[in-house]
């Protein structure tokens, strides 16, 4: 009966750090986009950037960090008139399919950043 016992418990403690192996980096990847996605937003706000120049930056972030993301999915509006004034919002919408063993699992993500000029 010892040995059933240790058994399982040697099987669970590797099913967690499987799963974990294969959850945690698309989690990761997600935050550092968020945080670049913020970073982008707050630098564009205040830069005569249009919204394409900064789409194409935040899709090349993306692409950095292995998100299967589009240019299509990411959408950036800017309402004011100028540099420094009114509102720039960035958002993206993704998902990443993993592949746990008996359980395939979809991550919806949908990071987002806004940023006001202080004019």
């Amino acid at each position: 009966m010892g040995k059933i016992k240790l058994l399982f418990g040697l099987g669970a403690i590797v099913a967690v750090i499987y799963g974990g192996a294969e959850l945690i980096p698309p989690y990761f990847s997600n935050y550092e986009f968020e945080d670049a996605i913020k970073e982008e937003a707050l630098h564009s706000t205040y830069s005569n950037r249009n919204e394409e120049d900064i789409r194409e930056t935040v899709f090349k972030k993306a692409r950095d960090l292995e998100i299967p993301l589009s240019r299509d999915q990411i959408k950036v509006q800017r309402s004011g008139s100028g540099q420094g004034n009114g509102t720039l919002s960035i958002e993206a919408d993704y998902s990443v399919h993993v592949d746990l063993p008996g359980y395939p699992v979809d991550l919806h993500f949908t990071p987002s950043s806004r940023n006001k000029g202080v004019f």
